[in-house]
């Protein structure tokens, strides 16, 4: 077989006016005109074994089960491709059903059409799918998970980020037409004089200063301190040698993180030896050349989430970790953790899986753990440093109990600032009680707060903060 033509539509086409997504394969089946599925031995045990999950397709039969009895009585090559394709596409995470097969004045050519949810998997799907068909008429062996982990890293490439697809989602159901600009996160709400652009959760009206602020931690920090706001005593350094006079004044215990950095990356927390701490520091400066050194705020990690100058919501983050029970590896508890439905790779579902990393065994190393060791039954040992949901975090909200006074902190923050959206990370043991009181600590201000952990929090009520 050979593909003579794939192209991808992105507005009403040809083949439908309402679905905008398709894949258009201009395939020549060659010799497989002469011969339907039913003529070829063994071809109908191979496709339901390879991908029993197909008995859901009900074809033109109208009734599961409908497909599978369409390649029995005999069905040509296309039709087949047609189904493979939209099939991995939903094995991969991207639930999709549209397709069509049609036959041209060249014999042998079909137009093969099928849905896709991201442009760049769609175009995948198209070829890999001819590959298994392929698979499936010569009878050899054919291992799909890498096909479908390829699909899913596509799509991560590609996609929309949860905050922003929640914007565009929320859009899309208020009748405002969106307009994707480039292939990350920038979009154009509106159309002429009314339109209106986002990127990521930064908006057309968001101040630039305020950005520039909230991206220099350190700026960030001596803003707020000269205005009262609670925040952890530090140092900026940028040497070995700066960072033994910092540990000096900050003391230990106390955290290094690089100055410019975001999603916690870089960040070490708990450091309690200058030997850990020079560590920490090179790890910092693989993502900022300036580092901060400042005291750790023990407590739990909140996050309050301000728009237009508004308290909208709250979450209290949990880094990833695991809960001995006393006969289980850390990388065996791990593994059972990832079996939560709702863990999965990237941003595909509600929480990401956990990865035991170089950053995991560094961690567990300082407590003389492996992922190999065995904790206690009801031991809790973290395995990432930071919250982040991106890194197996998981959130609960907490949006109706946080103290008035704290959301009248988070407040003047975002105009301290001067963010029209920002979350403002506070390490407190009890946000229920003032900061002030409660000795807790405002730790950074975030310009393009992520919108996952409101949505979908592992536990609580979700908030439409879109």
């Amino acid at each position: 077989m050979r593909i003579l033509e794939l192209k991808a539509m992105r507005g009403p086409n040809y083949w439908s006016v309402k679905r905008h997504n398709l894949i258009v394969m201009r395939l020549d089946i060659e010799d497989l005109e002469q011969k339907p599925t039913d003529k070829i031995p063994g071809f109908y045990e191979r496709i339901t074994s390879l991908l029993p999950s197909m008995y859901s397709h009900r074809c033109s039969e109208d009734h599961e089960g409908g497909f599978f009895e369409r390649v029995k009585r005999g069905t040509w090559m296309g039709h087949v491709i047609e189904h493979i394709a939209l099939e991995i596409q939903t094995l991969a995470g991207m639930e999709t059903g549209f397709g069509r097969t049609r036959s041209t004045r060249e014999n042998g050519v079909y137009n093969v059409v099928f849905s896709y949810i991201e442009e760049p998997v769609g175009m995948y799907a198209a070829k890999a799918s001819v590959r298994i068909a392929e698979a499936l008429i010569s009878g050899a062996k054919f291992d799909l998970a890498d096909d479908l982990q390829k699909m899913r890293e596509l799509r991560e490439e590609s996609r929309l980020g949860p905050s922003t697809g929640s914007i565009v989602h929320e859009a899309v159901a208020r009748g405002i037409p969106y307009l994707r600009l480039n292939g990350q996160s920038l979009v154009q709400l509106g159309h002429g004089i009314h339109q209106k652009r986002i990127r990521a959760t930064i908006t057309s009206k968001t101040s630039n200063i305020g950005v520039e602020i909230a991206c220099d931690k350190e700026e960030t920090k001596q803003l707020l301190e000269s205005y009262e706001i609670p925040v952890p005593k530090g140092r900026v350094v940028r040497s070995e040698e700066g960072l033994e006079a910092a540990l000096d004044s900050v003391g230990f215990p106390c955290v290094i993180k690089p100055s410019g950095g975001n999603h916690g990356r870089g960040a070490t927390i708990g450091i309690k030896s200058l030997e850990e701490a020079k560590v920490a520091l090179a790890k910092a400066k693989e993502i900022s050349r300036s580092v901060i050194v400042e005291r750790y705020i023990t407590g739990l990690d909140h996050r309050l989430l301000v728009i237009n100058h508004r308290f909208i919501a709250g979450a209290k983050r949990t880094p990833a970790c695991v809960v001995g029970d006393g006969k289980s590896t850390i990388a065996q508890l791990a593994e059972e953790v990832n079996k939560d439905p709702r863990r999965g790779y990237g941003h595909e579902n509600v929480l990401t899986r956990i990865d035991i990393d170089d950053h995991t065994l560094k961690l567990i190393g300082l407590k003389g753990l492996t992922p190999e060791s065995v904790p206690a039954k009801g031991e809790t040992v973290y395995l990432k440093a930071t919250a982040n949901l991106s890194t197996g975090g998981t959130a609960d909200d907490v949006t109706e109990v946080v103290h008035p006074f704290n959301v009248f902190l988070a407040e003047r923050i975002s105009r301290i600032i001067d963010l029209d959206i920002c979350g403002i990370d506070i390490m407190t043991d009890d946000i229920t009680i003032p900061l002030n009181e409660s000795g807790g600590a405002v730790l950074e201000v975030n310009a393009a707060p992520g919108f996952r952990m409101h949505l979908d929090p592992t536990g609580g009520i979700g908030r439409n903060v879109a």
